[in-house]
C-alpha cells in the first residue's frame, strides 16, 4: 500500500512540475521588454532644428534623431506596447492559475454537542485536513494550453511592435517632407523677391510694363503664404511624431537624416516567402490552434479521478491521526452530454481557427502584395521624377530667367517656369516620402526588414 502511495504521490508531482515549466521561447519570436529610457539627446549642428532656439528648450527637452533611433525610441516609450507588455503578463498569470495545486482543506467537525462548537459538550471533536489533486495528466494539458495563450499573447504584441516601428517611420518621413518643403519654398521664395527685383529695375528703366511689377509681387506674397501653410504642416508632423515617441506633442526635436531615394526592392516572391514564415498574426494562430487541442484533449479526460490526500485526528479517541487516500471520479453515465457539449465545442473551435488560419495567410499574401506594388510603384514614380521631370523643369526655368535678363522673354514667362519648377520640387518631395512611407508599409507586411531579405540572395527589383 505504501509503494502505491509513493508512486501515486511521484506521478502528481511529475505532472505538476511538468506543466509548471517555463514558458520561454525562442529568442527570435520572444519580445523584448525595455528597461529604461534612452533620455535625451544634445543636438549636433548637422540636425535640423525645429521649435523655439531658447536655451532651457536646447537644454532640457530638446532631442536630435535618426530614422533609427525614432524607431528604437518608439519601441521603448510607446503606450500601445506598455499596455501590450501587460497583456502578456496578464497570459503568464492565466497559465499560472491554470496549472495550479488547489490549496489545501482545513477542517474542524463537532459531532454530539448541544451547543455551537462543542459549547455544550461533546462527543466527537475531528481535526483533519485533506489535499484534492487533479488527474496528473490534466495540468500537462493545461499547462499546454497556457504556454500556447502565452505565446498567442506574444504573437500580437510582436504584431503591435511593428506596427509601431512602420508608424514611427512613416512619422518621420512625413516630417522629414514637411522639412524640404519648406527649404524648396524658401528658395522660391528667394527667387521670386530676386524677379520682383530685376522686374522693377527694368520697369524704372522703362523695358518692363507695370503689370510684370504686380505679378512679381502678387507672387512674392505667395510665397510668402506658402511658407506660412508649411509651418503648419511641420508643427502637425512634429506633434505625430512625439506622440508615437510618447513625448508631449508641442516639444522641440530635431532631425538628423535626409529624405533620399530607397534602395531597389527585393524579389516579390521572396518578401511573399518571407511575410509566410516571420508574421506574428499567422504565429499567433497557430498558437491558438495548438492550446484548442490540448483544451479538447482536456475536455475528454473528464472522467479521469482526482486524488485524494488526507490526514485527521479525533481527539474523542486516543491514538496517532489517520491517514486517508482515495480517489474521486465521476461516472459518465451521460457520456452523451459530454461529448456532444465541451468536446464538441472544442472540436469546432478548431476548426473555426483552422479556417481563420487558412483565410489569414490568404490575407497576408495580398497584403504583401498590395504594399509591394504600391512601393515599387512609388519608387518608380520618385525616379521619373528625379532623372526626368525635375531636369526638365530646372533647364526651363533657367532657359526663361537668362532670356528674361537679356530683355527676351516675358515676366509672365518666367513666373510661368518658377512655379513649374516649385511644382516638380514640390511632387518630387512627395514622391519620396510615398516612397519611403510605402518601404516602411511593406516592411511591415514582410515582417522583416527589406535589407535582411535582400542580403539572403533575392535578386533586385
Amino acid at each position: 500500500m505504501r509503494l502505491v502511495i509513493g508512486f501515486a504521490a511521484l506521478a502528481v508531482t511529475a505532472g505538476v512540475v511538468s506543466a509548471q515549466q517555463s514558458d520561454a521561447i525562442p529568442a527570435r519570436s520572444s519580445p523584448r521588454r525595455p528597461s529604461a529610457d534612452r533620455g535625451m539627446l544634445p543636438i549636433p549642428p548637422d540636425c535640423v532644428w525645429l521649435g523655439p532656439a531658447t536655451p532651457s528648450a536646447l537644454a532640457s527637452d530638446s532631442v536630435c534623431l535618426t530614422r533609427a533611433e525614432v524607431i528604437a525610441l518608439a519601441l521603448v516609450r510607446n503606450p500601445q506596447l506598455r499596455a501590450g507588455f501587460e497583456q502578456v503578463a496578464q497570459a503568464r498569470a492565466r497559465k499560472v492559475e491554470g496549472t495550479a495545486i488547489p490549496d489545501p482543506q482545513l477542517s474542524y467537525i463537532v459531532d454530539g454537542s448541544n451547543g455551537l462548537f462543542g459549547s455544550g459538550g461533546s462527543v466527537d471533536k475531528t481535526l483533519s485536513t485533506t489535499l484534492q489533486i487533479p488527474f496528473p495528466d490534466k495540468f500537462r494539458l493545461r499547462g499546454r494550453i497556457g504556454r500556447a495563450d502565452v505565446r498567442a499573447t506574444e504573437a500580437t504584441l510582436e504584431s503591435l511592435r511593428q506596427a509601431v516601428a512602420a508608424q514611427a517611420s512613416q512619422e518621420y518621413d512625413s516630417l522629414l517632407a514637411a522639412l524640404r518643403h519648406r527649404n524648396d519654398l524658401t528658395v522660391a521664395k528667394t527667387l521670386a523677391v530676386d524677379f520682383l527685383q530685376k522686374t522693377e529695375a527694368r520697369f524704372q528703366a522703362g523695358s518692363a510694363p507695370r503689370l510684370d511689377v504686380i505679378r512679381a509681387r502678387v507672387d512674392v506674397a505667395k510665397s510668402g503664404n506658402d511658407l506660412i501653410s508649411n509651418e503648419r504642416d511641420i508643427v502637425n508632423a512634429r506633434a505625430a511624431l512625439n506622440r508615437v515617441l510618447a513625448r508631449p506633442l508641442g516639444l522641440p526635436i530635431a532631425v538628423a537624416d535626409t529624405l533620399v531615394l530607397p534602395p531597389p526592392l527585393p524579389a516579390l516572391e521572396v518578401v511573399e516567402a518571407a511575410a509566410y514564415a516571420a508574421r506574428p498574426d499567422l504565429m499567433g494562430i497557430a498558437r491558438q490552434i495548438e492550446g484548442a487541442r490540448a483544451t479538447t484533449a482536456l475536455a475528454k479526460e473528464y472522467w479521469l479521478p482526482d486524488v485524494i490526500f488526507g490526514v485527521g485526528k479525533n481527539y474523542s479517541s486516543p491514538g496517532p491521526g489517520v491517514l486517508t487516500t482515495g480517489l474521486a471520479m465521476p461516472l459518465p453515465v451521460f457520456f452523451w452530454q459530454h461529448s456532444k457539449g465541451e468536446i464538441a465545442e472544442s472540436r469546432h473551435r478548431e476548426r473555426e481557427l483552422e479556417a481563420t488560419y487558412s483565410d489569414l495567410r490568404a490575407q497576408v499574401g495580398q497584403d504583401v502584395r498590395a504594399s509591394y506594388a504600391t512601393a515599387a510603384t512609388a519608387l518608380l514614380q520618385a525616379a521619373y521624377l528625379r532623372d526626368e521631370l525635375l531636369p526638365a523643369a530646372r533647364e526651363a526655368y533657367r532657359i526663361a530667367s537668362l532670356s528674361y535678363g537679356l530683355g527676351g522673354s516675358s515676366g509672365l514667362d518666367v513666373l510661368d517656369a518658377r512655379r513649374g519648377l516649385l511644382d516638380a520640387e514640390g511632387q518630387y518631395t512627395d514622391a519620396l516620402a510615398a516612397a519611403n512611407i510605402a518601404r516602411a508599409d511593406l516592411q511591415r507586411a514582410a515582417a522583416t526588414t527589406l535589407e535582411s531579405i535582400a542580403t539572403g540572395g533575392s535578386r533586385d527589383h
